[in-house]
């Protein structure tokens, strides 16, 4: 499936496994050729779906938690082990209150319906982003989701929520800076590694591919140091349209490209 037949899906009326697919181009159920170890998603267009539609905007917020789970499930089918999803930032506060309401909703929905099919699953879920402030209730299942599926050692979803990539960094050089003042750090001792180590997301290797939908290009405070290597693939669907089809055509996208790391010789992909 190539990127402009997936961009088909935003056509009003049309869902995107109604798509057309190119002569020997993957189908829906076919493998791509080159999986990468990690994809950051960014879920975007969920409004524009609706307004596209003149339905409510809550109504591609519920749509878009069903394109999560067909994007979910993909992951799990292609091979993927990490799959880090911006499911909301820090400066989607400034939203309506009643969206956000709805998103808040939404989530709690999400995590009391899937939790229990994600670990059966296998699925490891990680949380990342500011839990200060949150609503009790919000915590708990956050705490909850990670403790319940710790130990499984299949695809780890990483939801980032409440997140935001400038601060992320900003309260890891915090950290860092409060051990030089205390002595249990050298400044000189401070490198790109250290800093790596005191993000949320040590131990997760950097995303090799990050994929919006919506056609908007750009991070918008999303992954920002772990990025730094990442290739981009930016799809004209909105994410209601996301399905495994998309996700294979981002990823063909992805083996196409040369990754030199800085260099001048292309690394092998995963």
């Amino acid at each position: 499936m190539t990127l402009r037949a997936a961009s088909e899906a935003a056509v009003p009326g049309r869902t995107s496994s109604a798509a057309p697919v190119a002569a020997g181009q993957p189908t829906p159920a076919a493998a791509p050729r080159c999986v990468p170890v990690h994809v950051g998603v960014i879920m975007d267009g969920n409004g524009r779906w609706a307004t596209s539609r003149k339905l409510p905007r809550v109504e591609g917020h519920r749509r878009g938690v069903e394109a999560l789970r067909r994007c979910v499930r993909a992951a799990r089918e292609i091979g993927i082990r990490f799959l880090t999803i911006y499911s909301f930032s820090s400066e989607n506060w400034s939203r309506p209150v009643t969206e956000v309401t709805e998103l808040m909703r939404l989530l709690k929905f999400f995590l009391r319906h899937d939790l229990a099919e994600l670990n059966s699953a296998n699925v490891r879920v990680k949380v990342i982003g500011e839990r200060a402030g949150l609503a009790p209730d919000i915590r708990q299942l956050l705490d909850d989701a990670e403790a319940l599926t710790c130990t499984n050692t299949g695809l780890t979803l990483v939801v980032a929520f409440n997140y935001g990539a400038r601060q992320e960094i900003a309260s890891a050089v915090a950290r860092i800076a409060a051990d030089v003042a205390a002595g249990r750090v050298k400044p000189e001792d401070v490198d790109v590694e250290m800093i790596s180590q005191r993000l949320e997301t040590a131990g997760i290797p950097d995303p090799d591919l990050i994929v919006r939908t919506s056609g908007e290009q750009r991070l918008s405070n999303f992954l920002l140091w772990q990025a730094a290597y990442s290739e981009f693939v930016f799809l004209p669907i909105y994410w209601p349209d996301f399905d495994k089809a998309a996700l294979i055509a981002a990823i063909d996208e992805y083996a196409r490209r040369d990754r030199r790391f800085g260099g001048v010789t292309p690394r092998p992909g995963p």
